[in-house]
């Protein structure tokens, strides 16, 4: 089945005008999109090594799980998949599946099954007012936030936003790529006409944990690094506002050694809506995607399940009776603690950055000049023409910025 899977990727590859990379679906919990999801981005990873490869995963819920060995599932998906995923947006699932689906950039995208969704669940339930959310109403929501993240691909914009920016701006670490999604406004038709929805509204809603989509609480942790993507009408003007007024918050908070923390994208292009839907039609909306410590929690509900499980070894014989070792759990086990770690461990140590050491010389042209009242200068020594480090600080702050 990997075989047949890949050599259709491959033909489709091959076909691109410009490949950029893969977005793929999956859940982490069920065996099909846990399995077989980490074998494929493991093909992809060794087949397109320099591609993004950005992953829309279903996490488990809280409270309900759609398989006993979810936690087993989950566990083992997360540690093959973090040296192969360049950025995990995350939501978290209550009682179903997510079949794999694979988007090209280039490419519509393949319609994945309907699976339910615990957050979502909640936010149709206090801000549709649904009180029994089909498939198509959660469909619809992560349609919007999917469509949002990918806008800058397809219109024309303010402030365009390339995929491969989320990488870099929301991966402070390697391991720590896993952004939560936050969507508004999420109102009805019925509610529509008594909200303003303006810029400043739109991004404190954004903000609220009733609008995220995995379950956990953003005021037990830190943001570092938020990207705030606009669709409609919007101008820089009223977003800089907004932003500046977002940083006075006390409540919300970001770590200290990041103290800029936001990429801005405005696409020009309104949301788009469904005829009949449950949305109502705005024009304008913010797709948030930020990485926050806060989502350790997520990682220390799925650790104890697993602890209790694992200290049984209740059903880690179907596992081992497939070819696997007893010793890969007790190392995924070990390497989410770590992510764990590493994820509450940022919030008071600042990323270290090691520069290529280099040593400075006098230059000959001011040598010369020393023996005078002139100041001394210093340059980097290169194989290239010898500048002033001034001149060289310069060119460096003169990069375009990412």
């Amino acid at each position: 089945m990997i075989d047949t899977t890949c050599d259709r990727i491959r033909k489709l590859a091959d076909n691109a005008d410009g490949l950029q990379g893969f977005f793929v679906f999956h859940s982490f919990g069920g065996g099909t999109g846990s399995g077989f999801g980490a074998l494929l981005l493991e093909k992809l990873s060794g087949d397109y090594g320099k591609k993004s490869k950005l992953e829309f995963s279903v996490y488990p819920a809280p409270s309900l799980s759609s398989s006993v060995v979810e936690p087993y599932n989950s566990i083992l998906t997360t540690h093959t998949t973090l040296e192969h995923v360049d950025c995990s947006f995350m939501v978290d699932n209550e009682g179903g599946f997510l079949s794999l689906g694979v988007f090209f950039f280039w490419v519509s995208i393949q319609r994945a099954d309907s699976y339910p969704l615990a957050a979502i669940y909640d936010i149709c339930r206090k801000n549709l007012g649904i009180q029994s959310p089909g498939f198509k109403n959660l469909n619809r929501i992560i349609a919007q936030v999917v469509s949002s993240i990918t806008a800058s691909l397809r219109f024309d914009g303010s402030l365009n936003v390339d995929l491969n920016e989320f990488q870099t701006n929301l991966v402070p670490f390697p391991r720590i790529h896993f952004p939560l999604a936050t969507y508004a406004p999420i109102i009805s038709a019925s509610k529509a006409s008594h909200e303003a929805n303006s810029v400043s509204e739109l991004t404190h809603s954004c903000f609220e944990p009733n609008n995220q989509m995995v379950k956990c609480d953003p005021r037990q942790g830190k943001y570092m690094a938020c990207a705030l993507l606009y669709r409609g009408d919007v101008v820089p003007k009223d977003v800089n506002s907004a932003v500046a007024a977002i940083k006075t918050k006390r409540t919300i908070q970001f770590v200290d050694w990041c103290p800029t923390g936001f990429k801005l994208g405005i696409c020009n292009e309104p949301p788009a809506n469904v005829p009949g839907g449950d949305l109502a039609k705005v024009s304008r909306s913010l797709c948030m995607l930020s990485n926050t410590t806060a989502i350790a929690t997520a990682w220390s509900r799925l650790d104890r399940k697993f602890d209790l499980l694992y200290s049984k070894r209740a059903f880690v014989h179907w596992f081992v009776g497939e070819g696997m070792e007893e010793g890969e759990f007790s190392e995924a086990r070990e390497d989410l603690a770590a992510l764990e770690k590493d994820c509450k461990s940022s919030l008071s140590f600042p990323p270290c950055v090691a520069f290529p050491r280099t040593r400075l010389t006098p230059s000959l042209a001011f040598r010369a000049q020393t023996k005078r009242s002139r100041p001394r200068e210093w340059t980097r020594r290169t194989s290239s023409t010898k500048l002033p480090l001034s001149m060289h600080l310069f060119v460096f702050l003169s990069l375009p910025k990412l």
